[in-house]
This record gives structure tokens, sequence and C-alpha cells, in this order.
């Protein structure tokens, strides 16, 4: 009888010490990243942002106190390759939310998969659509172009005093996008652009684009862009054929990829960023870890990826619970928080961020001119 007990004693401990190790396991978020392809130097300053919030996250005592992990998804910056790095994260069961792509295209792309699988994952894409389209595991680590355009406009007409715009433009979802509240802004402000003319990603001349700004008469030219190589492209040949239009576009002209590969020929453009080194104390701070840690420059793939890790965190600790309800309503909660890109406040739709800085490339150097935020 005694040794009945004994051993059912001993199975009792065990069971409660299983539990005990389940229960200290780690949590586990996933990053769909660009790790190889066209994106692939942006995909590393991404992993680097995420890598740097999970290190400081668990540095302080992690998430639920317990460690948190990072689980990468190549998605060979394509929008097939998208789906299936999400597929393959879905169908590990422990992985709690998901940090997604920055491209609006490759969001747009997976939306059906992720409004199935019902886990929360934190976008980076801009196009003002991707939150508004009844897709309630969608949360946005960036502001979206519906604020981007606004500002775009009104820098343009009432700093620099231009009234003839080319808008140039990406053909993806991003682009199309920008485009169309580019358009609705400035029609706001009583002008119709000379010229709207759009190109595909990952294109390896630009001279059809540049001879239709020149032949327009344009004195601004407004971009949403897509990918840094071609902004890179663009500039070159833009100053080639001696164009010297003022030049305001959306953050992906001062990513430090777009910077080398332009060089002077993105010098005095403008660009409404949504993160930049000297916008707030959160900036600069990061700035300084993020240089330490990895010898490079800070741009917008590291900073939103950097925020979207510390929002996780935080809402999984604000609701206690790491199931997916639990975390949405997390998420939704936050109020105020300061972040890297600007201070987080989430809507039901899931958008977090409603402003942007206005920077200019001054001799290879980003500055900063001024943040202006919206209230709705």
């Amino acid at each position: 009888m005694g040794i009945r007990i004994h051993r059912a004693l001993v199975g009792i401990a065990l069971a409660v010490a299983a539990v005990s190790v389940q229960a200290q396991g780690t949590i586990r978020i996933g990053l769909v990243n660009e790790a190889t392809g066209p994106n692939a130097e942006a995909g590393v300053y991404t992993v680097n942002g995420a890598r740097l919030a999970l290190e400081e996250v668990n540095a302080a005592g992690g998430i639920l106190g317990r460690k948190a992990e990072l689980e990468l998804e190549d998605n060979q910056s394509t929008n097939p390759g998208t789906v299936l790095a999400f597929s393959k994260l879905f169908a590990q069961k422990d992985i709690v939310a998901i940090i997604g792509p920055i491209r609006s295209t490759q969001t747009q792309a997976a939306s059906p998969t992720i409004a199935k699988s019902g886990i929360p994952v934190m976008i980076g894409g801009t196009d003002p659509t991707l939150t508004k389209v009844n897709n309630r595991w969608l949360f946005r680590g960036r502001p979206s172009d519906s604020y981007s355009s606004r500002v775009i406009a009104d820098f343009g007409i009432n700093t620099l005093k231009r009234s003839k715009w080319a808008i140039i433009h990406s053909t993806d979802a991003f682009g199309a996008g920008g485009m169309n509240a580019l358009v609705s802004a400035l029609k706001a402000q009583g002008i119709t652009p000379v010229l709207v003319q759009g190109y595909t990603n990952n294109s390896q001349d630009f001279t059809p684009v540049v001879l239709a700004i020149k032949k327009s008469g344009a004195d601004i030219i407004g971009s949403y862009m897509t990918n840094s190589p071609d902004v890179g492209i663009f500039a070159k040949q833009l100053r080639q054929l001696g164009l010297n239009a003022e030049w305001v576009g959306s953050s992906s002209v001062v990513t430090d990829t777009a910077m080398k590969l332009a060089g002077p020929a993105l010098h005095g453009v403008y660009s409404i960023a949504d993160f930049t080194p000297d916008a707030n104390d959160e900036s600069k701070a990061y700035t300084a870890k993020y240089r330490a840690r990895y010898k490079l420059d800070p741009d917008v793939y590291s900073s939103w990826a950097y925020d979207a890790m510390k929002v996780l965190a935080l809402a999984i600790n604000n609701a206690k619970a790491t199931d997916p309800e639990s975390i949405r309503k997390g998420i939704v909660g936050i109020r105020g928080w300061k972040g890297v890109e600007g201070t987080y406040t989430f809507d039901d739709k899931g958008d977090g961020l409603r402003g942007y800085n206005v920077v200019k490339n001054e001799g290879g150097r980003v500055t900063f001119i001024k943040h202006i935020d919206f209230k709705d």
C-alpha cells in the first residue's frame, strides 16, 4: 500500500513538474522576412531591429516572465513566397503572433490566409486599405499613406511653393494606394497633377519615366516607390537627364540602401519618413543602440520591426495571456505608448500611428525638419 501511495505521489510530482516546465517554455513569435531576393538587404535591417527589441524584452524579464524567441521564415521578396511563409508559421501551433512584411503588396497577398488563421500579425505596409478589409488580425506598426499623402501635399505646396506636380509610383498595392491618396490630397488643395506615371517594380531603365516628367513641365515630383534599388536607379537617371525638380518622396527615398545606391543623385531630396534618428528621444536612443550593436545606421526597415516586437510584448504582458483574442485586446488597448516610430494609440481597425516626419537628404545625411500628427 505504501509503495502504491509513493508511486502515486511520484506520478503527481512528475505531472506538476511537466506542467511547470511547459509554463516556463519560450514564447515564440514569427517573422516573415525578405532573407533572399531583390530586397534581401532590407531584410537584414528588419531582422536586426526585431532581434534588438527581442534582446531588450528578454533582458527586462521576457514576456509573461518567459523568454521570447523569434522564428524566421523567408518570403523570397515575393507575394507567393509571403503566403507560403505565413502558412509555414501558422502550421507551428506554438507561434502566438507574427511580425509580417513591410510591403503592402505582400500583405495584401497574404491577407486572406491571415484572416483564416486567427493569429495576430503586425504589418508595416502603409496602403490605407489593408486595415479596412474586414481582417481583424492585422495591426499596423507604421502610419498609413492616408497621412503621408497629406504631409507630402502640404509641404510641397505651402513650404516649397510648388504647383506643377508629377506623381511617380510603383504599380503594386503600396504605390497605387499612395498615388490615389496623393491625388486626393492635392485635389483638396485645388491642384490637379500634370503627370501621374506608374512603373513596374525592379525596373532597370526609368528613361521613359524621366522623359515624361520633363515633357510635362512639372516643377515637383511626389513619389511612392516600393523598392529602394528602384529609387537609386531612378534618381541617377533623373539627374543624368538633367532634371532637377524638387522631389518629395515616401520613406523609401531615405532608406540606407537607396542613399548608398544613388549617392549625390539623392542629395537635396525631401522625404516623408515615419522614422528618422532625430525625431524624438526614443528614436535618438534607438539609433545609438542600433549603431553600437550592428555598426550600421538604422532605417525604417529596422525601426518598424523594433517597435512591432515591443508592441507585441507590451500587449501580451498587459493581456496576461497568449491566446489570440487576448493579444488582440491587448494591442487595441494600447494608448499613448512612445515608440521609435512615434506615439501609438491603436484603434479597433488596427492602426496605431497618425503622423509623419519631414526630412531632407543633405549631402548624404538625413536631417529632421518637423513632425506632423493628425487626429483623424
